[in-house]
């Protein structure tokens, strides 16, 4: 079996962009584990990427409890309610005198209609 020539001097263009590199700074580009056959200069070739391995490799990664419970004495089952007037417990505090105190009246001047 013949032996092959050391190449020490010899040339090689990138598959990639064309440029002309010394043979032994070629790299093999590898997409999704596979060889493609193409050699690129080493300033630009990647790795093989992560993203090319979805799918492919089974993840576990549960995010969610069973049957999950709040902490403190009180469950969360509260809902929330924006009221510009009062808190919304002020008449539980108060009593009626609550349900007076947050009444609102307004006016904006005067109305005149005449018919002819």
């Amino acid at each position: 079996m013949s032996k092959y020539a050391q190449g020490r001097y010899a040339f090689g263009y990138c598959d990639l962009t064309g440029f002309r590199y010394p043979l032994r700074d070629l790299k093999a580009e590898v997409i999704e584990g596979k060889l493609t056959g193409a050699h690129v200069g080493f300033d630009v070739w990647s790795p093989d990427q992560p993203q090319n391995w979805l799918g492919t490799v089974r993840i576990n990664d549960p995010q969610a409890l069973y049957q999950p419970r709040p902490t403190g004495g009180r469950a969360g089952r509260g809902f929330f309610g924006w009221a510009p007037v009062g808190d919304g417990n002020s008449a539980i505090i108060l009593g009626n005198q609550g349900l007076t105190t947050m009444q609102i009246s307004s006016a904006i001047g005067t109305v005149t209609v005449t018919t002819s």
